[in-house]
């Protein structure tokens, strides 16, 4: 059986080491490339066309999402799973959406890790259980999963963005060429929209939950 094989993409040493090894050891796995640099990562993905990519989301300066951005567009057939320290299934959920196959967190067990690489490979999307507990306690406790920042429209993102860039509603105003009444309107119908209570609780949410704006 042909083996599967395998790019480890994270930019610390040891964590990119011992995943090497511990792969390494199985014989339905093959590691053809590591590294911890996004642009690296791309040009592997492009020429070695691996069938798995393990891939940290937490890198800089480019993050994971953008390079899974790019690692699909050259190597359309690998299939990646996001490796994060960050529990949050909106993590999870942006990653599925940008066309990952699998997320798995830092303190999944090697088994899970294992488990994961075999079902996407298979064509299959595998949640890690870390994330499928939070997701199913939301439920149970009858918690909103997550506001849905598409519910709001062209022009309120316009406002969410320029309040993340720390303009006032003045400033806002004067930018889009719009009174500030009507700014102070489109703040409260994005509160309203995300049940927040205020522009702090906006902006902390938008960092929190790695929503692209």
């Amino acid at each position: 059986m042909k083996k599967v094989s395998i790019m480890i993409v994270d930019d610390h040493t040891l964590i990119r080491e011992t995943w090497s090894f511990l792969l390494g050891k199985n014989e339905n796995f093959d590691v053809v490339a590591e590294c911890g640099d996004g642009e690296r990562a791309i040009e592997l993905a492009r020429d070695k066309r691996p069938d798995v990519v393990l891939l940290d989301i937490n890198m800089a300066p480019m993050s994971g999402f953008d390079v899974l951005k790019m690692i699909r567009k050259y190597s359309p057939g690998s299939k990646i799973i996001g490796v994060s320290m960050h529990s949050q299934p909106a993590y999870a959920k942006k990653m599925l959406r940008l066309g990952a196959k699998g997320y798995v967190t830092k303190n999944s067990p090697r088994q899970e890790m294992l488990e994961a690489i075999s079902e996407v490979s298979n064509n299959r999307v595998f949640i890690c259980q870390e994330v499928k507990n939070i997701l199913s306690d939301q439920l149970l406790n009858g918690d909103q999963v997550n506001p849905d920042i598409n519910s709001l429209s062209d022009r309120e993102m316009q406002i969410v963005r320029a309040l993340k860039e720390g303009l006032s509603s003045k400033e806002i105003a004067s930018d889009l060429s719009i009174s500030l009444k009507t700014v102070e309107v489109h703040r409260h119908n994005i509160l309203k929209k995300l049940k927040l209570k205020n522009t702090v609780s906006l902006i902390n949410f938008i960092n929190s939950q790695a929503f692209d704006i």
